[in-house]
């Protein structure tokens, strides 16, 4: 047997499975659609399913709590006027970086502390707390993630026992983003014995990601050491800390995905319109070409609507994440990305509900952080709640929603490009000398509603060449399945033909190529590879591998050459290495 070396090892609590097996693609195509079958509930109407509790009380920590804001380290960036509007929460939250005259944020070494004595306290009760080393940052500091659980033990097998959603929770992507850090620290103590959270694990496990950006902590720094924001680089994973996060998600296949972070409060804001961001928290659920829209409503209804009202019933206010251009004559708000590359959208590629939460903070220093930490601890309380009380729901959408994006293979249109919607739009700014509301009406870019750019009819499969190792290893780290040839045969593709002077770099060393899918065929020799579109990961594999985009892997030359990839357009019979 021939086995493929695995550069991005599993966690190191995951022990390895497997099984000789040589099948066609058409049997294996047979096998999954021979898996149990759970059909899809009614939906439920607004106001029914299973009854909504109130948010609860927040979690808090005994401490007195102050009544108004302490003084800045940092001077404001606007008035006292304004800093009115924000008062500290009625709550104190504890955390080694919340200590009163702290100017430093949690370290690394205080974050293992705290998260080795949760795990520690957990030992002999109900809920076990355990800790998994996802990997390394650029310069040697883990990246590790506690596990909140009923099951036997940490390890994803036994949680997959439980049959129960699991949450991951992953903050400070970006390392000037401090405020969702200490809050996934009083998360993670509630959710260990004792604690507020703790009694939601009889229905959920939890896997919690404090600090997925060691380096850029430390340097209080948006990207990783390399320069590079990870926050995009959840499909070219050309970061070690990015793919730890795609090792857990590989592993602990969790149902729901919250990306937790800040949002500046100032700057282009102020220089543009002469106003501040008005609003606590900013949400924004996952849209991508190809999410399936059972993902999209469960996203929506089911996580961020709840969210919202836990945040109004804690007079927190909210909206939709947006950006401006830093160029002051882009007037323009752009809502999040659609790429398939971030943390939430490539999670709604393998089918679980993406949500991000952003709270105001990150040109504001310690200002007002014990109220960026409450709105970050009330929202991803929230999230946890409503993913407990819809659990049953949630894993009977997630099994249907598997089946059927299998099923699509070699079936009907999918979207290979896609674009925000324009709109207008009036949203609700602040007055930087009074704090007083201020209305501005503004061209708005939504990433609610996609506008489709290009399609394709969606393959079978996709046959790359025995050399495009590196695209077979990231896609397997993705959680795609990829198969080895082991015997030649004869494959009808459409191989990819570049348009007369298509392809040209863009933003340093990215190709953008058009190209036109043009039939023929492929030798399938042995030892190049076959990616089947009849599994629950296919959008994520398309993503990946149709070229002409600007996140695909032939654009950053994972893919060396468009000869490298073929579209299979009939199901092949092919025999694969066990």
């Amino acid at each position: 047997m021939q086995t493929h070396p695995a550069p991005f090892p599993r966690l190191n609590c995951v022990p390895q499975l497997g099984w000789p097996v040589r099948l066609s693609a058409i049997a294996m195509a047979a096998l999954l659609a021979a898996c149990s079958s759970t059909p899809l509930p009614p939906w439920p109407a607004p106001g029914t399913g299973t009854p909504s509790r109130p948010a609860g009380p927040p979690v808090v920590s005994s401490a007195p709590a102050p009544m108004a804001t302490a003084p800045a380290a940092d001077p404001l960036p606007y008035s006292a006027a304004v800093a009115a509007r924000f008062p500290a929460p009625a709550v104190r939250y504890e955390t080694p970086g919340l200590e009163a005259g702290r100017t430093a944020y949690t370290t690394q070494a205080e974050m293992a502390q705290w998260l080795r004595e949760l795990a520690n306290k957990s030992l002999g009760s109900g809920a076990l707390l355990g800790l998994v080393t996802a990997g390394t940052s650029q310069r040697g500091a883990p990246i590790q993630a506690l596990v909140a659980t009923r099951a036997r033990s940490i390890e994803p097998r036994a949680l997959d026992a439980l049959d129960r959603p699991t949450v991951l929770l992953v903050a400070q992507q970006r390392g000037d983003e401090p405020a969702a850090a200490e809050a996934m620290l009083v998360i993670a103590r509630e959710l260990a014995p004792g604690g507020l959270l703790e009694p939601l694990l009889a229905r959920i496990n939890v896997v919690v990601v404090p600090r997925a950006n060691p380096d850029g902590a430390l340097a209080g720094l948006r990207a990783t050491a390399n320069g590079v924001d990870m926050t995009h680089d959840h499909l070219l994973l050309r970061t070690p800390e990015a793919r730890a996060l795609a090792a857990l998600v590989r592993d602990y296949r969790p149902t729901v995905v919250l990306d937790a972070g800040e949002f500046e409060a100032a700057g282009p804001y102020l220089r543009k319109y002469q106003a501040l961001q008005r609003h606590d928290v900013q949400l924004q659920y996952a849209g991508t070409a190809n999410a399936h829209e059972f993902v999209t409503k469960a996203a929506r209804e089911w996580l961020q609507e709840p969210m919202t009202a836990a945040l109004n019933n804690a007079q927190l206010s909210s909206d939709w994440y947006a950006t401006t251009a830093a160029d002051p004559q882009v007037l323009a708000w752009s809502m999040g990305s659609i790429a398939p590359d971030t943390l939430r959208n490539s999670n709604a590629l393998r089918n679980a509900l993406g949500l991000m939460v952003r709270t105001r903070g990150t040109d504001l220093g310690r200002t007002h952080l014990q109220r960026r930490v409450h709105s970050q601890v009330v929202a991803i309380s929230s999230a946890l709640r409503s993913t407990a009380e819809r659990a049953s729901e949630l894993v009977q959408v997630q099994s249907f929603v598997r089946r059927d994006i299998a099923a699509q293979a070699c079936r009907q249109q999918m979207l290979v490009q896609a674009a925000q919607t324009p709109e207008q739009r009036e949203i609700t700014m602040l007055q930087p000398e009074t704090g007083a509301d201020y209305a501005v009406r503004i061209d708005w870019n939504s990433s609610l509603t996609l506008r489709p750019l290009k399609s394709r009819v969606r393959p079978c499969g996709y046959w790359l060449a025995a050399d495009a190792t590196a695209a077979v290893e990231r896609l397997e780290l993705l959680g795609v399945q990829v198969l080895r040839v082991a015997e030649s045969a004869p494959l009808i593709a459409d191989n990819y033909t570049p348009s007369p002077n298509a392809s040209a770099l863009v933003g340093g060393s990215v190709r953008q190529a058009q190209v036109t899918p043009t039939r023929g065929a492929v030798d399938a020799a042995p030892g190049s590879y076959y990616v089947p579109m009849n599994q629950p990961a296919a959008h994520l594999a398309a993503a990946a591998l149709e070229p002409d985009t600007e996140f695909s892997f032939f654009a950053h030359h994972v893919i060396g050459n468009l000869g490298d990839v073929a579209r299979v357009m009939v199901r092949p019979a092919l025999v694969f290495e066990e």
